[in-house]
């Protein structure tokens, strides 16, 4: 989540907020240390049932407004409501059962994580995968520590995730803070030459305003907007696939000839940017040598070229399956990204790939995003806004699980679109409810005025037509 943030805001924003977002870290780590501390006993300080009242408060409050939402954004809306209300009326029924069923919830979550989390960088390799092993062995320690009933026989299970929370939130700020400090400048402004190629492009980027814009929706046809184009593993297969519910959506899809598809992805702008990283040879993907060629090691590097452009790519092979549009995006990063990542075409299916390269080009395109939309407001208005955003949490969840994987078509999907709802702010849903509800009345008032105004017309025809009797 780190380095989402720094994306998001960009490292001008941060830089000036460094010693504050380190102060809010350790504050938040000494009061997940007091709440920690307290539940080890099982008789709390801590104020459950108010914390429960607010967390149903916020759940029932989500799925109120959660069909407002667009696409992915009202599943994660409804999710996040079942999810809150959920534990909050554990928590409320309380006794024993509650609290064991929350601690095997937690538990078990906890524990899939780590297990998965292990498996993925043993089978892959890639360069830390050491590091991320060690990240699993410490997940099941806490999924253990959440089975066990000892020291407080579950009574301290929501105190538990909040100090967890509180930990791993203030351990995120310091991170974000030291790795801000460290930075004298700005990253994406070192290539000179790279400005130079892309200042027309600035310039019409610059045309158009972003600062406190939000929009309901996604761009339109007639609007100018980054496109990520994603083939899924599904709609790629050249014969009809064998359904795997989780797995043919965001690692491959298989025939009924056992031939893999992996589906693919690419990055297309209205200034004419086209990023499509494919093999120059077709690689072998038989069950056999599949399974050899997911290790991230260079032996697997194979000779890659880019694609020129969307109409020649989808002629030669198929339309995409799937797009996400963005508004805001900076194109002047982008080309700068662009130019110095098409100098090596080495392609490896697993760290180096087609989902990989167009992951890092949208990083790219959408640094300094929300600070663009909200950095009119001033102070900690684009912070607070991107940490209160669920898709904050999802975005970082896929690039988690992309990092200790591999980036496929699936995962840079949900990637995209979640990035979208953070480049491009929707309206709050109480404020679209809010609207709508008016709209609503409005359009029924006048429907009542105009039934009223027949009424009077017919009632006046009927006495007209009784007069001569």
């Amino acid at each position: 989540m780190v380095r989402l943030v720094m994306i998001l805001l960009g490292v001008d924003y941060l830089r000036t907020r460094w010693r504050e977002v380190m102060v809010l870290g350790f504050l938040s780590i000494a009061l997940g240390g007091v709440i920690f501390v307290d539940a080890l006993d099982g008789s709390l300080y801590f104020p459950i049932i108010p914390f429960a009242l607010a967390l149903l408060l916020e759940g029932l409050a989500t799925l109120a407004v959660a069909w407002t939402g667009m696409g992915g954004q009202r599943t994660l809306r409804y999710v996040k409501g079942a999810a809150f209300s959920l534990s909050a009326l554990l928590v409320l029924i309380g006794g024993e059962r509650g609290n064991f069923v929350l601690s095997l919830i937690f538990g078990t979550l906890f524990l899939v994580d780590g297990a998965l989390q292990i498996v993925s960088a043993r089978v892959v390799r890639y360069r830390r995968w050491k590091l991320a092993m060690a990240g699993g062995v410490f997940e099941i320690a806490i999924a253990i520590f959440f089975y066990q009933p000892y020291p407080d026989y579950y009574a301290g299970t929501v105190a538990y995730c909040v100090a967890f929370g509180l930990f791993f939130g203030g351990w995120n700020m310091l991170l974000l803070a030291s790795r801000v400090r460290r930075l004298a400048r700005n990253p994406a402004a070192d290539d000179a030459a790279a400005a130079a190629a892309a200042s027309q492009a600035s310039v019409q980027a610059a045309r158009t305003p972003v600062a406190g814009v939000v929009w309901d929706g996604p761009p339109g046809p007639d609007e100018a907007a980054l496109t990520v184009h994603v083939w899924t593993p599904v709609g790629t297969a050249k014969m009809q696939p064998r359904r795997q519910l989780i797995i043919d959506r965001y690692i491959a899809a298989v025939d009924r000839n056992g031939t893999i598809s992996t589906g693919h992805a690419a990055l297309e702008t209205p200034e004419g940017v086209y990023i499509s990283l494919y093999p120059a040879v077709e690689i072998d993907r038989s069950p056999d040598e599949f399974s050899r060629l997911l290790r991230a090691t260079r032996d697997n590097d194979v000779p890659g070229m880019f694609q020129p452009d969307y109409a020649t790519e989808s002629k030669a092979w198929c339309p995409s399956t799937q797009q996400v549009r963005i508004r805001n995006y900076d194109p002047e990063r982008l080309a700068r990204f662009w130019q110095e990542y098409q100098r090596d075409t080495t392609y490896n299916l697993t760290y180096r790939n087609c989902s990989s390269t167009v992951a890092r080009a949208l990083e790219a395109a959408i640094e300094g995003a929300s600070a663009r939309v909200w950095g009119k407001r001033g102070g900690w208005n684009p912070l607070v806004r991107i940490m209160t955003t669920p898709e904050l949490w999802v975005a970082a969840q896929v690039r988690k699980r992309a990092a200790t994987m591999a980036w496929t078509p699936g995962l840079t999907l949900d990637y995209a679109r979640a990035l979208s709802m953070l480049a491009d702010p929707r309206r709050s849903g109480w404020v679209k409810m809010a609207r709508i509800a008016l709209a609503t009345m409005y359009r029924s008032r006048q429907r009542w005025r105009a039934e009223e105004e027949a009424a009077q017309d017919a009632a006046a025809q009927a006495g007209q037509v009784k007069e001569p009797g």
